[in-house]
């Protein structure tokens, strides 16, 4: 609750700027701005389900004063499963790391859940709701045989995302991340949209408007490129050798 106050305080700060636009950056950065103001016109990055957690009508026509850019896609979900399944083929236990207060992370287990039987994969998910959690919840994957971790956008989690990286590795535990940022905190693999190129098509979608195009006219844009990172040291340490047919996919090697 701390969080979302700062947030809305933040938020209705900025409001009373008078500002042209505003961006945020993150679900809950967006939803404080969206509760903040209906007139103003407000762009969002990194929002896994704009439509789910309100922030615009549909993809294709947001409606109000809001559009911008989403980072989620069942479809995504499924396929960082297939790659550690391919980079581990005796994988068969996967941990979901979750913070249950956001709002995506039941559409994350459900597609995970749908990816994983074909994949011959079980996976189950372990809740941490603030920083104190997280050594706890890895030590309950533990106990229960996890083999590897997996990790979705969440602010919880993009900040613990050093400690979520040491915290696997001692417990010899495969990470996988799901962006270049979280894997360079020492993921052994991540599959992920170019984050980078969202903030500059936020901008650009800024620049529309700030020209005079309405945002709820502006569809949400989803990724068009993915990065496949792999962390051969992290490998390396847990005694993996990465197939030469994953390893040549990576759009990023660590040696």
């Amino acid at each position: 609750m701390a969080r979302r106050e700062c947030f809305r305080r933040m938020a209705s700060e900025l409001v009373a700027l008078n500002v042209d636009a505003l961006v945020g950056a993150g679900t809950q950065a967006a939803v404080a701005l969206r509760d903040a103001t209906k007139t103003t016109p407000i762009v969002f990055m990194f929002s896994p389900d704009p439509v789910g957690t309100k922030l615009v009508d549909s993809l294709a026509r947001p409606g109000g004063n809001v559009t911008g850019l989403s980072n989620f896609s069942s479809d995504l979900i499924g396929k960082r499963l297939q790659l550690l399944k391919e980079a581990i083929p005796r994988l068969s236990r996967v941990a979901l790391l979750v913070n249950p207060d956001s709002q995506v992370s039941r559409r994350y287990i459900e597609a995970s859940q749908a990816a994983a039987p074909a994949l011959g994969l079980t996976v189950r998910a372990f809740e941490v709701r603030v920083l104190d959690e997280f050594q706890p919840a890895f030590d309950v994957m533990a106990r229960a045989a996890m083999q590897a971790v997996s990790i979705n956008a969440d602010g919880l989690i993009y900040q613990a995302k050093e400690m979520i990286a040491k915290l696997a590795l001692a417990r010899r535990m495969a990470l996988v991340a799901y962006s270049r940022e979280t894997f360079e905190a020492g993921a052994l693999m991540s599959y992920g949209p170019d984050n980078v190129q969202a903030t500059r098509r936020a901008a650009a979608l800024v620049d529309k408007i700030l020209k005079g195009a309405k945002p709820g006219d502006l569809p949400v844009e989803q990724p068009a490129k993915f990065e496949l990172g792999i962390n051969l040291s992290v490998a390396k340490t847990l005694g993996l050798t990465i197939p030469p047919s994953v390893l040549g996919r990576a759009d990023q090697v660590i040696e």
